[in-house]
């Protein structure tokens, strides 16, 4: 089964209600294994021009799904609803 990425592009509005994500959404990606790539500013080269890039690893497909899904991250996205405007792609590995 192919490993699976979440690619998230994000750019803060609420710095102070984007922190209250940021301490609770790190549970749900212990629980399902993730493992942080990349994360941070990235230069944009072309489309939009977003503030942060992150690039997690998922074990495969479902596991990244599940978390999105997740009660645990289900809490952590209504903290973030105000706190930024955001991308997020899950996507299959090639092998």
């Amino acid at each position: 089964m192919p490993k699976a990425y979440w690619i998230a592009n994000v750019t803060v509005t609420d710095p102070d209600a984007y922190r209250s994500y940021q301490e609770i959404a790190p549970e749900a990606f212990v629980a399902f294994g993730a493992r942080f790539l990349a994360r941070g500013e990235a230069e944009t080269l072309e489309g939009t021009d977003w503030e942060r890039r992150v690039i997690i690893e998922f074990d495969s497909m479902e596991a990244a799904r599940a978390c999105y899904e997740s009660e645990l991250y289900r809490a952590a996205r209504a903290k973030r609803s105000d706190a930024c405007t955001a991308d997020i792609a899950l996507i299959a590995a090639l092998d």
